[in-house]
């Protein structure tokens, strides 16, 4: 059995085996020689074992992910995978295994933890995937919804979240023949995430006699899961926004046989047991696993509420994996249908095009039936009304003629949720696919759009502006902002302006009568510091309070004229992106700092609600910790005329020139050739032999 690895002036893997499983083994392979550490710090998550690996600072996560059972849903989902796609799984950790001694020597975090790599199981993957996916469904907001009805009233998670900036997702979008000059449709997108460093994913094309597929894969996870282009169809994925995950209140008592929790029909047993996670230079520390009929306890805190984790992939023992060998070998916007159809959670929005022009849009996932009061905070467990229905929702599939454009938005997530963005980016892409010209479209006009930095937030704090009177120096300031075009420019002075009145309005939002009561602390575990962070959760909600002041009871107009006073009194220099830096987060910052190695923190374009996405937290900071953490552009008349780019680069290694070779291109927007000719490539081996 033999295989190749190709690298492309990037360093960007190209793969090609005799067979599927002997590519399954290179993927896994190379996955290791390139991103050792990742792999490894995201196994030691999944496991919750990072404390093993960086001391107490690592008791936080590890106390979640040993309470949400995370590596033990995987093992399970795993041995309920089919045979094939078991197989498969099996076949790519080989290869893991088989490249990470040679990928963790003299990589930087090894070298500086004296560690060296363990060794992965059949259901590792499973478990890194599912530890990237579980807190996307956003559950803890559920946490901060009910903090905010007990505070300020029942209605009041509604006024606060309505179209608020931070869900998590992506910008997608499809263009029909008749737009394109191919007479072909094109696939266009970016995922936003945390700015992870190395990048949370890695671009590959895979090879065998079976399928040639490239695009975006999870790197420890085999496969291209959400973006990818198979030749003959594509498809991209952004998150839909769907609520499909449950907390439930639970009554838990001690007997003489263990636990039992109070459910619908009277007491139910738990399973329970004691866990020691390991810690570097301190004692092991005990930590207790209790499983409700419900699901695992994640938050048992003594002088505050005992909560379950409900989600479809433990119900089920199913974590969709069954959906990656076939979205593989799909041929046909059927077959990426078919394929999805094994999905389950993160509930997507999916477009997907194919070369006999057909485009459509589906929902892909598993949302449970059940109460509508489940969508909104934490319910009690022994309410019978609260207990999941049999079935699953049916989800939304769209056939389109012309145009399909996704960001998170209500709209594009079939709107099974709560929490969406508002459609200021969704609304800007339409706009901007509409500006060119029908049976113009081509893969180079995509990239505009990838850069557009217009904020519509700013354009309506300009409206606002507008309508209050002010002199002297604050009369400066508003002017500035008002003479201004809105675009998030990173040479842009009235940005940082606008910027600056941003942040002082969530000062002077906190200050308010009706929000201080948001500052009495919940009694949370530490994971959840995050989500019930006042002043992070008012910035990210500021664009909706301004829209619901009345409900508040806000005066917005002092609020506006105190802000305008507030920068006037000492007026930020320079320009939004001498402020507005990219800030990575490496798996070690803020718990082991010392550790992080060098990243790259170049001035950026664009805001949370521009499509070039690159978040930052109004009140809190400018500095970005989340952006568009990959583009592409699938062309489905030529594949090679396709494009994509991630921030830093294919390695993570500080000493390969592919650390961060792409980031210059990322961040000014450009794209690189998807490059498809073999012989064009660079061949990093000769024919190999795999087992």
């Amino acid at each position: 059995m033999t295989a190749e690895v190709f690298r492309d002036p990037w360093g960007i893997p190209h793969l090609r085996a005799d067979s599927v499983d002997e590519l399954a083994h290179l993927q896994g392979r190379n996955a290791a020689t390139d991103r050792a550490w990742q792999l490894e710090w995201n196994r030691h998550r999944a496991e919750g074992r990072t404390a093993e690996l960086i001391g107490a600072p690592g008791l936080v996560w590890d106390r979640f992910a040993r309470a949400a059972v995370i590596d033990a849903t995987a093992q399970r989902c795993y041995q309920g995978l089919d045979e094939r796609s078991r197989r498969w799984c099996e076949r790519f950790v080989d290869g893991v295994n088989a490249g990470l001694a040679g990928g963790a020597s003299g990589a930087h975090e090894f070298t500086v933890l004296d560690i060296t790599p363990g060794r992965w199981q059949p259901w590792t993957p499973l478990a890194v995937f599912w530890v990237q996916q579980l807190l996307f469904g956003g559950f803890p907001y559920k946490l901060w919804r009910r903090h905010v009805a007990d505070r300020i009233g029942p209605e009041a998670p509604g006024w606060l979240d309505a179209g608020a900036v931070d869900s998590p997702g992506s910008n997608a979008w499809a263009i029909g023949g008749e737009r394109t000059a191919s007479g072909l449709p094109i696939i266009a997108g970016d995922p936003h995430r945390t700015a992870d460093f190395p990048g949370v994913y890695q671009q590959v094309r895979l090879a065998c006699a079976e399928f040639d597929v490239f695009g975006f894969s999870f790197p420890g996870v085999p496969g291209i899961q959400h973006f990818g282009h198979a030749g003959s169809v594509a498809w991209a994925i952004t998150n839909a926004s769907a609520d499909y995950q449950d907390l439930y209140l639970e009554e838990l008592s001690r007997t003489a046989n263990g636990w039992v929790a109070r459910g619908p029909a009277g007491p139910e047993p738990v399973q329970h047991r004691q866990e020691m996670i390991m810690v570097r230079d301190g004692d092991p520390e005990p930590v207790q696993i209790k499983i409700t009929e419900r699901g695992p306890v994640i938050i048992d805190e003594p002088a505050g509420p005992t909560i379950s984790l409900r989600t479809p992939s433990a119900v089920d023992g199913d974590l969709g994996f069954g959906a990656l060998l076939p979205l593989l070998h799909s041929r046909s916007v059927a077959d990426v249908e078919a394929a999805l159809g094994r999905w389950v959670e993160p509930v997507n929005s999916a477009v997907v095009a194919d070369r006999h022009g057909r485009i459509r849009h589906l929902v892909p996932g598993r949302v449970p039936r059940r109460d509508p009061a489940n969508l909104e905070v934490p319910v009690p467990a022994w309410e019978d009304r609260f207990g999941w229905q049999s079935g699953y929702v049916p989800m939304p599939v769209d056939p389109v003629d012309d145009l399909v454009a996704n960001a998170n938005d209500r709209g594009s997530g079939g709107g099974l949720g709560r929490y969406y963005s508002a459609n200021w980016r969704v609304d800007r892409i339409r706009t901007l696919l509409d500006r060119i010209a029908p049976g113009t479209a081509d893969v180079a006009a995509m990239p505009t759009i990838h850069r557009d930095v217009w904020s519509g937030p700013a354009a309506r704090a300009q409206r606002l502006l507008a309508e209050i009177t002010v002199d002297g120096a604050e009369k400066l300031i508003k002017d500035q902002i008002l003479a201004w075009d809105a675009r998030m420019d990173a040479d842009s002075r009235p940005a940082l302006l606008y910027a600056a009145w941003r942040a002082a309005m969530v000062d002077w939002l906190l200050t308010q009568d009706v929000f201080a009561g948001l500052a009495d602390p919940e009694p949370l575990p530490a994971v959840y510091a995050a989500t019930m962070a006042v002043r992070t959760r008012v910035g990210y909600a500021f664009d909706a309070i301004c829209r619901n002041a009345d409900r508040f009871g806000l005066d917005l107009a002092t609020g506006i004229i105190t802000a305008l006073r507030q920068v006037a009194a000492d007026p930020p220099t320079g320009v939004w992106g001498e402020e507005h830096r990219l800030a990575p987060l490496h798996g070690l910052t803020g718990l082991a700092d010392d550790h992080v190695p060098p990243m790259p923190r170049p001035a950026l374009a664009g805001d949370a609600n521009t499509v070039r996405s690159t978040h930052s937290t109004p009140g809190v900071t400018h500095r970005c910790s989340m952006a568009s953490m990959a583009r592409y552009v699938w062309d489905l008349a030529d594949p090679s005329a396709s494009r994509w780019v991630v921030p830093f680069g294919a390695s993570g290694r500080p000493d390969s020139p592919h650390y961060v070779d792409q980031n210059d291109a990322w961040v000014v927007g450009d794209l690189q050739p998807v490059i498809i000719d073999w012989e064009k490539l660079i061949k990093e081996t000769d024919r190999v032999r795999t087992p």
